[in-house]
């Protein structure tokens, strides 16, 4: 049982640090087609919706005292 409990807090840091990098190079992402004024692209938009994914998967983190 102890084994499982490890794999799974293993796999759920695993999954925090996927989220945790994924929202910040979204952010970078944005913040570079908004200097080239491509804030109305498909891109911008897509990555604006992975980025609220991102944003409301960590503040259920906080939310549970996760994070």
């Amino acid at each position: 049982m102890e084994q499982m409990d490890e794999k799974r807090l293993v796999a759920f840091e695993e999954m925090l640090n996927f989220v945790q990098s994924e929202y910040d190079r979204t952010a970078e992402k944005m913040e570079s087609l908004k200097a080239e004024g491509k804030e109305k692209s498909a891109t911008y938009r897509q990555l604006m919706g992975n980025k609220l994914t991102y944003q409301n998967m960590l503040a259920m983190y906080r939310l549970y005292d996760l994070l």
